[in-house]
């Protein structure tokens, strides 16, 4: 497993090399990634884009190590993590990635408080400490005072609000965020927008994002667009949209 303490900055959090993933056999074989090769530095920003099948989403569930590649290799702070059994990738999900949803995956009947708790119970994390570790992650996406509020009593945006505290509750070398504004209004996407730079230029988190809109993508350091399988373009810029 990858031990941050041991971790320098000339490691990329992740990189994949000549990465495939493909779907069935023969005939009906679908080709979801054709070997792409692609980077993320610590604290960089990127966007995932493309049109529907493109491979973005593919590629974010393979950072996740929600699949695994078919071939190549997959470095997770210079470790090979692409074969892991099941557990091994269970345990890297749990301690150095927080996931957020378009969905949110919020439990109904649980307070915001209780929610962003949840991957610290999986992590043994003593309740004491995990309640403090749940009110710091509130506070920090500024739900300070909405604790005891259930996710039906929050707005879409607050909720997706709650769903980001989960995910840094844990304190991830890396956040992967799928469609993160795509159930949300304008006025709550440039909030939720807002939130994700200030959690990667104010605190330095790697965030991976996937979107489907240009607005979006440009909050974020890089864009890398999809196309059939294959990384299409990958583009840097200087200053990223507020």
């Amino acid at each position: 497993m990858p031990d941050p303490a041991t971790s320098t900055d000339r490691v990329p959090t992740i990189q994949l090399q000549q990465v495939a993933r493909s779907y069935g056999h023969g005939a009906s074989q679908v080709i979801a990634l054709d070997h792409i090769d692609f980077t993320v530095q610590e604290g960089e920003f990127v966007a995932l884009m493309g049109p529907s099948g493109a491979g973005k989403s593919t590629c974010l569930n393979m950072l996740g190590c929600l699949d695994r590649p078919t071939s190549g290799h997959y470095f997770f702070q210079g470790v090979d993590v692409a074969y892991l059994s099941g557990e091994k990738r269970a345990l890297l999900r749990r301690h150095f990635i927080g996931f957020v949803f378009q969905g949110f995956n919020l439990l109904n009947r649980t307070t915001a408080l209780e929610n962003v708790e949840l991957p610290l119970i999986y992590r043994r994390v003593p309740a004491k400490e995990r309640r403090r570790r749940a009110r710091e992650a509130l506070e920090k996406v500024g739900l300070s005072g909405r604790e005891k509020h259930t996710p039906g009593e929050l707005s879409g945006g607050q909720q997706q609000r709650v769903a980001i505290a989960r995910a840094i509750a844990t304190d991830p070398a890396v956040m992967l965020a799928d469609e993160p504004t795509g159930n949300l209004d304008s006025a709550m996407s440039k909030e939720i927008c807002h939130l994700l730079t200030q959690l990667n230029q104010e605190q330095g988190l790697t965030i991976v994002m996937v979107t489907h809109e240009p607005d979006i993508a440009e909050i974020a350091q890089r864009e890398v667009h999809f196309l059939d399988g294959r990384l299409a373009t990958d583009v840097s810029r200087e200053e990223p949209s507020a």
